[in-house]
């Protein structure tokens, strides 16, 4: 009997995640569900996207936490539009949150919509948002070993950012390696080795996303 909750649950998600996808391709809307684990540096790596790309799109954010709204200030110091979704201790946020978290956002003309996810590398990669694609970010303070021992996100993600280079001098971690898992059961994993703090490599991102948004446009189907 479990099972089935468990089943029905996800299936009751999906169902709402459908729509969503419906809803952001009807309306040109590249989404993005960032994942990766707490103080990876998914936040200032959206007020560096932010930043550089608001001459170029209309974005917004969706801001999931436990707690707080810290988060969501710190996205709307941009200038960007930010709703924050308070889950009250739940690990990740899910389509009818990010469907309801819509209803405060301007959508028309919007461009690129990010969610930035409940800092965990398992519940929310479990649970489609609507999105486009998954982006795993991933720090050099963690294991470089975290793709092998969750390999989900990484097989699943359109993306993955190595965050905060500057550090490698200062930690044992091994580039190649953490991109040999990651790569494991996604061979075309684009990899993009960033320093949201300095910066340095995120040309390359802000190109990725660029050209996914082009995609979003050509798409008549």
């Amino acid at each position: 009997m479990q099972v089935t909750v468990i089943r029905n649950i996800l299936e009751a998600n999906d169902n709402v995640a459908a729509e969503l996808k419906k809803f952001f391709k009807e309306n040109k809307i590249l989404a993005v569900n960032l994942i990766s684990s707490p103080g990876a540096g998914k936040t200032t790596l959206l007020e560096n996207t932010l930043t550089a790309l608001k001459d170029k799109f209309k974005m917004a954010v969706i801001e999931g936490d436990l707690q707080t709204d810290n988060d969501a200030r710190r996205v709307a110091a941009t200038g960007a539009q930010a709703v924050q979704i308070n889950t009250e201790g739940g690990c990740h946020l899910d389509a009818k949150m990010v469907r309801e978290a819509l209803q405060a956002i301007d959508t028309k003309d919007l461009d690129i919509l990010f969610i930035e996810n409940v800092g965990n590398l398992v519940c929310p990669v479990e649970f489609d948002c609507g999105e486009d694609h998954k982006i795993a970010l991933l720090s050099v303070t963690e294991g470089d070993d975290k793709p092998e021992k969750y390999p989900q996100l990484f097989s699943l993600a359109g993306a993955m950012l190595l965050n905060k280079v500057d550090l490698l001098p200062y930690v044992d971690f091994d580039v190649e390696r953490s991109i040999k898992f990651s790569r494991q059961n996604n061979p075309s994993l684009p990899v993009f080795s960033v320093s949201c703090r300095k910066p340095e490599g995120l040309n390359l991102w802000y190109e990725w996303l660029e050209s996914e948004r082009n995609k979003k446009l050509s798409d008549k189907k």
